[in-house]
């Protein structure tokens, strides 16, 4: 049965409508993505997919390194998951157990503060070591 059918003429005309402004903005729509993507898919940054160094600590809580970022945040999750580490009341804080706080170093962070701290036991092999920054204090 098409739109519009065993309806009043003003109730089908204005169904009619509607579905033509739905089509067109629809057509708009999928003509911005494909102008902004050049039709294709957008690919993974190869940067954020480089296998990184682990700290010992944290080799012991997601398994052995070298492995990228995303694959050790998933990790830790099952980890937190598997041993119910977050906290019942309040699911994006994260309880610390014993091997999780020599990395977190409180017994207790929420799931942003937690990827900062991860951030400091992951190592990029090829980063150049840092200068210390020069001072320019006026006597």
């Amino acid at each position: 049965m098409g739109i519009g059918k065993g309806l009043p003429r003003s109730l089908s005309t204005g169904l009619l409508a509607l579905r033509r402004g739905l089509c067109y903005t629809i057509l708009k729509i999928e003509a911005f993505i494909f102008k902004y993507t050049n039709g294709m898919p957008r690919k993974a940054n190869p940067a954020l997919l480089r296998p990184l160094k682990l700290s010992e600590e944290l080799e012991a809580v997601v398994g052995k390194g070298p492995m990228p970022r995303s694959e050790v945040v998933k990790k830790l999750w099952v980890y937190i998951k598997k041993h119910d580490l977050q906290n019942p009341k309040n699911k994006r804080n994260i309880f610390a157990d014993d091997l999780l706080l020599p990395i977190f170093g409180v017994k207790e962070v929420t799931m942003f503060e937690m990827t900062k701290l991860v951030s400091a036991h992951i190592i990029d092999p090829d980063a150049k070591p840092k200068a210390p920054k020069a001072t320019n204090k006026k006597k």
